[in-house]
């Protein structure tokens, strides 16, 4: 068995993204403490602008690079795969350096009609340069995603998280006495120092590991085709990524200004907007390390599949990401619904805990809208996920700005609303990939044998924790050990039931040994 699998790649991708989740739990656990959520919140508000900058950037170039590369190497051209690769790091470094100049020569200009806040002047000045720096690492990522070798990405997002939390934690608590926007200031500079170790880091692995392969008798097309192609499969993601980012950038000034409708200070709307992003999603996305993961290994290797007109292979790949995907997010959802009140209690953030459980009824829905984006672009269909999103967001934002400033619901509202679109976008993308596919799932698999072990999960969780009404143990201790016990026997049921099969199991873990 090849290790450049599907789940090889998506295991090594997963245990990159579980350190980096732990992590940034360690760090928001700081922040809340030590820093506050104004701060934070502070901080956050630049990502909408940042992030559209971003996307017009790359343009969803790494993920085409990812697909591309792939069917190179699969069809045995490996020179044209790196061809490929010299074409779209050329088209980042100059996208991204000319977006980076652009944005810094009008930063002013850009805060006063674009941001309620001028105290994030100093933040936005910060945060711009990041754009170059993950426009020249995309280009990496992208490359090495193509060739189905995770390591250099995995590596690169640990050492990224490592440096953006030493440095941004130290110059925030630093600077906090110089005023909020200051300590606001300081975790961009964290981040900012992350991504540069983190394009370090890839940049050395691609000159010690890069594959050099001989020269064959290959025709290689001229740069305009292969440019064509890649803009060809860029830009509906490019579209997908720019909606996602107008809807964050929407969500930014709806909430804020609804809650302080629903009779909320501004200053409190924005420590409790802070919240919400904060700790409710940091939370709630917590499960995505999987899928995330996943979603970047099924481009190539469904691509993979399908350039060699293996439909069956495709099939197989995309039941099985769906089946992994609700394995692991069930108990996931379960717990953060169960254990809500005592992990936002962690972060300084109870407010929060009744839009976590509101999140977690819709958690199975977000963490499949994740993976089935991801098996749409590997199929080629990347308008698709920009088409569902529109036809979800024109009734997402019109809810989300109604139930949001109704004094009732306030961020509860906030977290209905987002429910409601991951269960359209997941839905739509379902039907997609039925329809163009064909795709056969054994639902016995990924809906009801989980939810036999989910509902078990569910009772032992209920049980364990009302032994301790009294509180004679710490609740922290109680969630941990009915947590650990409930998975293990919501793995026992799976395993009993034929959701999981042993062989299957021991073929990954073979797949995950390195060849000698």
């Amino acid at each position: 068995m090849s290790r450049n699998n599907l789940i090889y790649g998506a295991v090594i991708l997963f245990g990159a993204n579980l350190v980096n989740r732990m992590l940034g739990f360690v760090y928001q656990y700081l922040i809340m403490h030590y820093i506050g959520s104004e701060a934070y919140g502070l901080f956050y508000m630049v990502f909408p602008v940042y992030m559209t900058a971003l996307v017009l950037t790359t343009a969803g170039i790494p993920l085409a690079v990812s697909k591309m590369i792939a069917e190179k190497v699969s069809l045995g051209n490996y020179n044209e795969a790196g061809k490929v690769f010299r074409t779209a790091f050329s088209i980042l470094f100059f996208t991204g350096l000319v977006v980076t100049i652009l944005l810094y020569l009008n930063c002013s200009f850009i805060v006063t009609h674009f941001f309620a806040d001028a105290r994030i002047q100093v933040v936005f000045k910060i945060c711009i340069p990041c754009i170059f720096i993950v426009s020249v690492a995309s280009a990496f990522r992208g490359y090495f995603q193509g060739l189905q070798n995770m390591v250099p990405s995995a590596l690169s997002q640990v050492f990224e998280q490592i440096f953006r939390i030493a440095v941004g934690f130290s110059l925030s608590l630093h600077y906090l006495d110089n005023g909020i926007e200051w300590a606001a200031a300081g975790l961009a500079a964290g981040m900012l120092c992350g991504e540069i170790v983190g394009l370090i880091v890839i940049f050395i692995h691609y000159l010690f590991k890069r594959i050099r392969y001989p020269e064959k008798n290959q025709i290689i097309r001229h740069h305009q085709s292969i440019i064509r192609e890649l803009l060809g499969l860029s830009l509906p993601v490019t579209g997908s990524r720019l909606m996602a980012t107008g809807i964050s950038s929407l969500d930014t000034f709806i909430i804020p200004k609804q809650l302080q409708l629903a009779g909320f200070s501004a200053r409190n709307a924005t420590s409790l907007f802070g919240e919400f992003s904060g700790t409710a999603l940091t939370l709630f996305s917590f499960p995505t390390v999987f899928t995330f993961a996943l979603s970047s290994s099924l481009v190539p290797a469904i691509s993979e599949s399908l350039v060699r007109n293996d439909l069956a292979s495709a099939r197989k790949k995309c039941s099985d990401a769906l089946k992994y995907t609700v394995l692991m997010g069930l108990p996931c959802v379960i717990i953060l619904f169960f254990f809500a009140d005592p992990l936002c209690h962690l972060f300084k953030s109870d407010s929060a805990a009744a839009v976590v459980r509101i999140l977690s009824i819709g958690g199975i829905f977000a963490y499949l809208q994740q993976t089935t984006t991801g098996i749409l672009q590997g199929m080629g269909k990347t308008t698709l996920p920009l088409v569902h999103m529109l036809m979800t967001s024109v009734i997402r934002i019109p809810l989300l700005f109604y139930l949001t400033g109704m004094p009732l619901f306030g961020l509860l509202g906030a977290g209905l609303a987002y429910v409601f679109g991951f269960f359209s976008m997941a839905f739509l993308n379902l039907y997609a990939i039925h329809r163009h596919l064909g795709l056969e799932a054994d639902y016995g698999s990924i809906i009801v044998k989980p939810m036999i072990g989910g509902l078990a999960m569910a009772a032992v969780i209920t049980g364990i924790t009302r032994l301790n009404t009294a509180g004679n143990v710490p609740v922290l201790v109680t969630c941990l050990a009915a947590s650990v016990i409930g998975l293990c026997l919501y793995f026992i049921i799976l395993v009993c039931t034929g959701a999981i099969h042993i062989k299957d199991l021991k073929k990954t873990w073979q797949s995950l040994i390195p060849k000698r």
